[in-house]
């Protein structure tokens, strides 16, 4: 498929992501989905959970504004990634919020919702290497493609799921840094990231 083709195909699909309001708590929300998540012709094509309250939501840019963000540029450059060259999306496309207003893990029917969202930007853009960044997005996958990885025994692993390769990494958010896999490991699974591309170029 040419680019500009493709182009076209995903600003479309992003104009349906952005008018989507079957998720009950978040229809005041609007899906973070654009040329802003990056390439559609990426090295890498990662999946988070949600656009963060701080980060996505308000910049509508993915791992940006936030330490998430911040966190995720270190692990980027770590190993000689930019932005340019990768693409991000998440699990559910809008911002899950608690009463507070404060960010929420997003529901199985909201997972379930966006799952067809997740499916066509994969198909479209048709990335060889994938990864997931927590275990939320992990497991969505298993809408997408059945499988039996768990974070905890598959993480920095490189497999083949779906005609693609698969590497789970943990989310870079401070959370899991401080209290599950700290920056240093988190670069080194990254480095697993890096051979796998290579092996798919």
């Amino acid at each position: 498929m040419n680019k500009e083709r493709k182009l076209k195909l995903f600003k479309e699909l992003a104009s349906e992501a952005h008018a989507c309001r079957i998720c009950e708590k978040m229809q005041d929300k609007t899906a973070v989905l654009s040329e802003l998540n990056g390439t559609i012709f990426p090295k890498v094509f990662f999946i988070a959970e949600a656009p963060g309250r701080q980060g996505a939501d308000r910049t509508r840019r993915p791992f940006w504004g936030d330490k998430s963000g911040e966190n995720f540029q270190v692990l980027l450059d770590s190993i000689g990634l930019e932005r340019e060259e990768v693409f991000i999306t998440n699990t559910v496309m809008c911002s899950p919020r608690s009463d507070s207003g404060a960010n929420r893990r997003p529901a199985r029917s909201e997972i379930r919702n966006c799952s067809l969202f997740l499916k066509r930007q994969i198909e479209l853009i048709d990335p060889r290497v994938v990864a997931t960044l927590g275990s939320v997005a992990l497991d969505a996958l298993k809408l997408i493609e059945p499988h039996s990885l768990t974070l905890k025994e598959n993480a920095a692993t490189a497999i083949e799921w779906n005609g693609r390769l698969l590497v789970p990494l943990y989310h870079p958010s401070p959370q899991v840094i401080i209290t599950v896999r700290n920056l240093e490991q988190q670069t080194r699974d990254f480095s697993v990231l890096r051979l796998a591309i290579e092996s798919a170029e």
